[in-house]
């Protein structure tokens, strides 16, 4: 039997209809998952701002499908995060959907972590997560309501080696959306995770061999690799009305690795 070929079904997505005009806050989207999620919320004509510390790729993206859109912004920096979701806010009029995408997935042996490193692991992926909720919380519960989606990771569930912070990050992101999402209900505001799978990007075919990502794909129930585009295609439903009574879960995307 032939392996499952990859289709190019950029035509055939999903349309939303709720997602036209909303105001679309994304961390982490110059490259990889990030600009995915970017050009697909900007194909449902979303206005789209964006917050990275790559300036030319971020530059690069806007001036493609987001004109305006990115934000030069070291979100480890909880002021300047703050005061640059601030700026968005009042220029986009309000803030509808969050999606909380950046991290850095570093690899690192026990030996190696310090009390620096941990906070600095920390900074990146944990802590800005939380504090852009708060941030833009008063402009959602404003506006009647709104959509919080965190970017999650399959490592901790499987368990990768030379992880370790990551994954504590990662795992705390879940029960951080938990909590979130109680605390915020009442105000109309879902909160969810998205959890990827090994997702094909620049960054990650950097980690792996070729022979690598072939155990990946034997590992999951379908033959292919997880794209971008397919990750961005779960942000658009959590972030649009259809799901409307969704809050509080994860949702994977991940081909059945296990």
């Amino acid at each position: 039997m032939s392996a499952p070929q990859t289709i190019d079904r950029a035509d055939t997505r999903a349309s939303y209809p709720s997602l036209a005009g909303k105001r679309v806050l994304i961390s982490g989207g110059a490259t990889g998952i990030g600009a995915a999620m970017v050009e697909a919320f900007a194909a449902q004509r979303a206005h789209v701002a964006f917050f990275d510390i790559d300036e030319a790729a971020g530059t690069a993206l806007a001036d493609r499908v987001a004109p305006g859109g990115f934000h030069l912004c070291d979100l480890r920096d909880i002021d300047a995060l703050t005061a640059a979701i601030a700026r968005v806010s009042a220029g986009l009029g309000g803030i509808d959907v969050l999606i909380n995408n950046a991290a850095n997935d570093d690899r690192h042996t026990i030996e190696q972590v310090t009390p620096a490193f941990w906070d600095d692991r920390m900074a990146t992926n944990l802590r800005h997560l939380f504090f852009a909720a708060q941030a833009v919380i008063p402009a959602m519960r404003a506006a009647g309501g709104g959509a919080i989606i965190n970017l999650g990771s399959i490592s901790w569930h499987l368990g990768l080696k030379d992880l370790v912070l990551y994954q504590t990050a990662k795992a705390a992101i879940e029960g951080m959306t938990r909590g979130l999402a109680r605390d915020l209900g009442g105000d109309n505001i879902r909160v969810t995770t998205i959890v990827p799978g090994n997702v094909q990007t620049p960054r990650q075919e950097l980690w792996y061999t070729p022979e690598g990502a072939a155990e990946i794909v034997a590992a999951q129930c379908l033959g292919q690799r997880v794209q971008p585009s397919d990750v961005a295609a779960l942000a658009l439903f959590l972030a649009s009305d259809d799901a409307r009574m969704c809050t509080g879960h994860d949702y994977f995307v991940d081909a059945g690795w296990r």
